[in-house]
């Protein structure tokens, strides 16, 4: 169970930790104007867009726009807490518990409209190229799909994992299994 426990910190830190540049750097450019950033991230952010076919990242509709809000007000401020307190581990900072389990059901239910438009969504009519093929489709899905598994993986690790017992809960549950 210990070395489980700390490869599952080691996950989700590395997780969050690694989404703080990806959020500020790249997400943002959906929602703020690219003059606010370099040209180099601006360039990268150009050819991921072309690359894969992300249509969303290279003309954002609305309601993706609004998650990308969501994130950068929302998500982003935790993605500080969270790191600390992974890197510390779960079983150090059970505070984590109740804030994770928001989290990470938020997350994985904007994946959902997101994994859907890019299975789903008529790009042949589109401003921008969208994914053309099934095979391009999964591939996109493949960059957007770590976040809505790490999330699932999140929550179900928050609600049942010991780590985030207290010492009263655990003998309590002793006391009951006796």
């Amino acid at each position: 169970m210990g070395m489980w426990r700390r490869f599952l910190d080691i996950l989700f830190f590395f997780y969050f930790f690694t989404h703080i540049p990806i959020a500020i750097f790249f997400d943002a450019q959906s929602v703020f104007p690219t003059h606010f950033f370099p040209r180099q991230l601006v360039s990268v952010r150009e050819w991921y867009c072309n690359t894969y076919r992300d249509a969303m990242m290279a003309d954002p509709p609305s309601w993706f726009q609004s998650l990308v809000v969501c994130e950068m007000f929302v998500q982003l401020p935790f993605f500080f807490v969270a790191s600390y307190g992974f890197f510390k581990g779960a079983k150090n900072c059970k505070w984590l518990r109740w804030p994770c389990v928001v989290y990470g059901t938020h997350v994985a239910t904007t994946l959902i409209p997101i994994i859907a438009h890019v299975m789903l969504h008529d790009f042949s009519s589109g401003r921008v190229p969208g994914p053309r093929t099934l095979r391009e489709r999964f591939t996109l899905i493949s960059f957007y799909s770590p976040y809505l598994i790490i999330p699932v993986l999140l929550v179900v690790d928050s609600l049942f994992s010991k780590a985030y017992k207290h010492k009263y809960e655990k003998k309590a549950q002793a006391k009951k299994s006796k």
